[in-house]
């Protein structure tokens, strides 16, 4: 038996391994260097704090103090965004603490780089389609008896805006 056959018998009997555990332990020994012991924080960055916050910054570092209660996070961010960052510093504390269930993160420290590279913005949503000219002549009919022209305006782009969700099939209600 091959060298390839050595690794794979020592893998029988055990059945199939998530990806996850897979990855995890790869991951877990560079976290761990960095503080994270706690790897979701890393790895489910976006939906711990949000798709805006995410988008700002990156947690580096989990500091804790010798004898001290709560770790110190040092975020990653850009020259333009450090403020913003900044003044939400108690909102991204707070997401994150309710995640662990405890006050695992006490502080949070804001570190800048120019590295743009770091932030790259995800792609817009497809604009949706434009609604069928006999809707919009409908809805041009609806909105004639408005005497207020601003109002009419505001409603007619507000009805576009719905029939093209509609046309698109994204109405954002649940059920019938």
């Amino acid at each position: 038996m091959g060298e390839g056959g050595a690794r794979n018998k020592g893998r029988r009997g055990r059945g199939a391994v998530r990806l996850g555990e897979i990855v995890r332990r790869q991951i877990r020994p560079v976290a761990e260097k960095r503080g994270f012991a706690e790897i979701r924080l890393l790895t489910h960055w976006r939906e711990v704090v949000g798709a805006e916050i995410a988008a700002m910054c990156r947690p580096v570092k989990v500091s804790y103090a010798k004898g001290g209660f709560g770790a110190t996070l040092t975020l990653l961010t850009n020259g333009a965004f450090a403020p913003l960052i900044d003044a939400r510093r108690e909102e991204i504390r707070e997401k994150i603490n309710a995640v662990h269930g405890y006050n695992a993160i006490s502080r949070i420290r804001v570190t800048q780089s120019a590295a743009e590279m770091l932030f790259v913005p995800e792609p817009a949503p497809p604009a949706p389609p434009p609604p069928p000219p006999k809707e919009l002549r409908s809805l041009d009919r609806e909105l004639s008896s408005i005497e207020n022209e601003d109002l009419r305006k505001s409603l007619r782009k507000l009805g576009e805006a719905l029939l093209s969700e509609k046309a698109a099939g994204r109405t954002g209600r649940k059920g019938p």
